[in-house]
C-alpha cells in the first residue's frame, strides 16, 4: 500500500452538524472546498466533524494546522476569534471549543513530538442546543470572514 504525502498545512473544520451551530467549523471547511479553487499544494482542507482522537493521524506531520469550531464564550453570536492555541493551554480552558476537547487533542499530538504551529479560528454560536442540521443566520454571515481568516492563517 502506498503511503499518503502529507500537504504541509491544514485546515481542519470540527464540529457537531447535527447540533446546529456547533458544526460551524464543519461548514466553513465545506464552503472552502467548494468556492476557493486555487488554495496552494501544500493545503490540504479536511472535515473532522466529531472525529476526536482519531484525528490525530489526519494532524500528525503538519508544518501547520488551522482548526475552525464554534468557540462558547460570552459574545456576539457570529464573532470570529483567531489566536494561537497556546491560549487553549494557558487559560485553562477558558476558551472551550468543543465538547471532545480541542486542547487534548492538541496536548497529545504534542506527546506524539510532533510541534506544528496551530492556530484557532473560532466563530461564537447562536444555538448548539438545537436538534437541527444547519447554522444560524448570524454564525452564517460571518462565514466570510472566518474564510478570510483561514486563508490569511493557512497560506
Amino acid at each position: 500500500m502506498k503511503k499518503r504525502k502529507v500537504k504541509q498545512n491544514l485546515i481542519l473544520g470540527i464540529g457537531n452538524i447535527l447540533h446546529k451551530d456547533d458544526g460551524v467549523g464543519v461548514h466553513v471547511v465545506n464552503e472552502i472546498a467548494e468556492t476557493i479553487s486555487d488554495l496552494p499544494d501544500y493545503v490540504e482542507v479536511f472535515e473532522g466533524g466529531t472525529f476526536g482522537y482519531d484525528l490525530l493521524p489526519v494532524m500528525s506531520g503538519r508544518k501547520k494546522i488551522v482548526i475552525i469550531d464554534a468557540l462558547k464564550i460570552n459574545d456576539e453570536p457570529g464573532s470570529v476569534y483567531r489566536f494561537p492555541a497556546s491560549h487553549l493551554t494557558d487559560c485553562n480552558n477558558k476558551f472551550s471549543l468543543h465538547d471532545i476537547g480541542v486542547k487534548k487533542i492538541i496536548n497529545m499530538l504534542m506527546l506524539m513530538g510532533e510541534s506544528p504551529e496551530i492556530e484557532i479560528i473560532g466563530i461564537v454560536p447562536e444555538d448548539i442546543s438545537s436538534f437541527d442540521i444547519g447554522i444560524s443566520d448570524s454564525v452564517k454571515k460571518s462565514i466570510p470572514k472566518a474564510v478570510e481568516c483561514i486563508l490569511e492563517a493557512a497560506v
